[in-house]
Parts: structure tokens; C-alpha cells; sequence
């Protein structure tokens, strides 16, 4: 049985492993820091946006001086200085089985595997999961310059993969990722949060899923 892409584009928190309980914590810290509400429905809009955009969506209730562009800078490594001192609690234990199985199976069928994250740190995350020379390109928050739903992200990808857009599979939980992978060209596979999310080719209720989908039907 031949396989329907060449390649799979993973998004990596909330697909690959969960880091958004360490983002929220380290929001958390700097919001209470400037005395700025936070929550997780405030959390939960920065989903998948870069984290200058997402430094701009706390700063909606910023009621003291404008900040200028450098103060800003400072205010998100700050928040990235938490973050990364709270990913060090992450290992292995991190990474399912199910994820672990089927990244195994998809590779042993010869399909190409990538990840496309807006995130600065997914070098790191994947370090700490075990992962670390796992994938065979990584496109991340260091290479582009726009955020999901921009298709950068993705395209970057497949350009390192050497591959062309239709014949890359994009997995996402984030609508705005779907997004981009469809701007991008590309099919796109929802989990999560963006599961059921009209604008994606398929939706997973699991991970394990993926196996069903790359083979050709």
C-alpha cells in the first residue's frame, strides 16, 4: 500500500507534546508582575501567535506610560527566561507512547517529518522530550517572520524538505494553523482544539489516527 504525502509538517505544542501550561504560567508571572489581569480565556488567545503578538494582546489592558519597542523586547525575554527555566521540568515522560509509535511507523513507511512551529524554543522542547535529531527539518520561530496564519511556517518546511507543498500533510490543533497549512497549499490534519474545525482536510480524534490518512485510500 502506497502513502498519499511524502511528507508530514507537525506542529509541536499541542501536537507533539503539551507546553502550554508552562506558557501560561510564565504569562501569568509577568501580567501579575505589571498588575495586568490574566487569565485562561485571555490565554487562550494566544494560541499559536508569536510571542511579540502575544506580548500586544496582554498589553490591551496596560493602563500605565506606552511602552516603546525596545521596553517590550525586554518585557517578552523575560517572559521566555520563565518559560525556559520551566521547561527544564520537561523529559521523556513528556512524550507519549501514541505519538512516539506513530512517529516510528510513519518513518519506517519513509514519509519525510518536519515540524513547523512558530515557537523560538522548539529545538529545546524537542531536546528535553528526546526528540532531539528526530526530525529531519525543523522550521520555527527562528527562520520566519510571520505568524500563523501566515503559511510561512509551513512553506519554509516543505522548502527544506525539498518538497512541494501538495505533498505535504500538515497536523495542527490551533484553527490559525489549519489556516496557514490551507493558504500554504497544503492538506492539513486538525487535533485538539482545532478538531472538527470546518477549514481542515481531516480531523484526529487521536494521534494514532495519522497512520489511516497517510495511506492512500
Amino acid at each position: 500500500m502506497g502513502m498519499k504525502y511524502k511528507a508530514i509538517i507537525f506542529d509541536l505544542d499541542g501536537v507533539i507534546c503539551h507546553t502550554d501550561h508552562y506558557h501560561y504560567l510564565a504569562w501569568k508571572q509577568l501580567a501579575d508582575k505589571l498588575g495586568i489581569y490574566f487569565d485562561e480565556i485571555v490565554n487562550n488567545r494566544l494560541r499559536g501567535v508569536s510571542r511579540m503578538d502575544s506580548l500586544e494582546i496582554i498589553l490591551e489592558r496596560w493602563n500605565g506610560a506606552p511602552l516603546s519597542d525596545e521596553e517590550k523586547v525586554k518585557l517578552a525575554d523575560e517572559k521566555n527566561a520563565c518559560y525556559k527555566e520551566l521547561l527544564n521540568q520537561m523529559s521523556p515522560k513528556d512524550l507519549s507512547r501514541e505519538v512516539k509509535d506513530t512517529l516510528e511507523y510513519l518513518r519506517t513507511r519513509g514519509l519525510q517529518l518536519a515540524i513547523g512551529s512558530s515557537s523560538r524554543n522548539a529545538r529545546f522542547i524537542l531536546s528535553q522530550i528526546g526528540l532531539g535529531d528526530y526530525f529531519d527539518e525543523i522550521s520555527d520561530g527562528n527562520n520566519i517572520t510571520k505568524s500563523k496564519p501566515d503559511p510561512e511556517v509551513f512553506l519554509m518546511a516543505a522548502k527544506y524538505l525539498k518538497m512541494n507543498p501538495s505533498e505535504c500533510l500538515v497536523v495542527e490543533d490551533a484553527k490559525a494553523g489549519v489556516d496557514a497549512a490551507k493558504a500554504a497549499g497544503m492538506d492539513s490534519a486538525a487535533i485538539g482544539d482545532a478538531f472538527g474545525y470546518a477549514q481542515a482536510t481531516y480531523s484526529l480524534f487521536t494521534f494514532s489516527k495519522l497512520i489511516q490518512i497517510c495511506s492512500v485510500q
